[in-house]
């Protein structure tokens, strides 16, 4: 996995002919649309723990107190 990402399309137009600026890091600008944008990483998304299946039988050695 690389550390940043790198888009390969406009987010406004869709063409390709985007190019980083000297803005700053992350900052592009596309050739097409004429639009600069910025991207940056918000943070790490958590997904809640899925419950278990309550369809699913436990075996004998589990079952035993």
């Amino acid at each position: 996995m690389t550390s940043r990402g790198i888009p390969f399309h406009c987010p406004y137009c869709g063409e390709e002919t985007i190019r980083p600026t000297e803005e700053g890091h992350g900052s592009w600008e596309c050739h097409s649309c004429l639009r600069a944008f910025t991207l940056s990483m918000t943070g790490m998304v958590t997904h809640p723990q899925l419950s278990p299946d309550p369809t699913a039988t436990t075996s004998d050695a589990e079952a035993r107190p």
